[in-house]
């Protein structure tokens, strides 16, 4: 299984470090599969301009590309002005509507305050929705103050992420076991 942990800002290092920290509990999980961090902060990715994803060359066709690919994906994101970053949503602007259909999707949200704990619930939810993922229902959502020189410092946010990890890995074994048994039913 593929998992991609997607940082999905172009500044910062808080939803990075956090996707860090998520990466060790996931390789746990999935161990014999692909566990990689695309950081778009890394990366230089063209706006969408409707052309078809496969279209797109260099950063912007890798990153896309490798979230078509990936079996699982972890939609990282810090909150800026009470709502998703640009570039994420240029991600989501890049790739066809299907694009999540089969996947699995968590989600890490990083903020400067609890008052933004509804964004991920009100805003990417719904996207990853109408893209047909998978989404594993509770998100980890982690404060300014849950972090201190690069690193988490809150005992109860690493719980969180280890709880994700064990989500993702539940919900990917799951849907995978669905599948095979309605493929089966077709009996060809």
């Amino acid at each position: 299984m593929k998992v991609t942990l997607l940082s999905g800002s172009a500044v910062g290092s808080k939803t990075s470090t956090a996707l860090q920290t998520a990466a060790k509990y996931i390789q746990e999980q999935f161990a014999g599969g692909t566990v990689q961090i695309i950081d778009l902060k890394d990366y230089h990715i063209q706006f969408s301009d409707g052309r078809n994803f496969l279209e797109y060359e260099g950063d912007t066709g890798y990153v896309a590309g490798e979230l078509m690919d990936s079996d699982v994906i972890v939609f990282g994101m810090p909150v800026f002005q009470a709502s998703l970053p640009g570039t994420l949503k240029n991600i989501f602007d890049l790739l066809p509507q299907n694009a999540l259909l089969g996947k699995v999707a968590g989600i890490v949200v990083t903020a400067g305050s609890a008052k933004h704990y509804l964004v991920p619930e009100q805003q990417l939810k719904p996207i990853l929705s109408y893209m047909k993922a998978q989404i594993v229902q509770t998100y980890v959502f982690i404060e300014e103050k849950d972090f201190y020189k690069k690193e988490i410092v809150n005992d109860d946010v690493i719980l969180r992420l280890q709880r994700l990890a064990e989500d993702l890995k539940i919900t990917a074994d799951t849907y995978r076991e669905i599948k095979r048994i309605q493929e089966a039913a077709y009996d060809f």
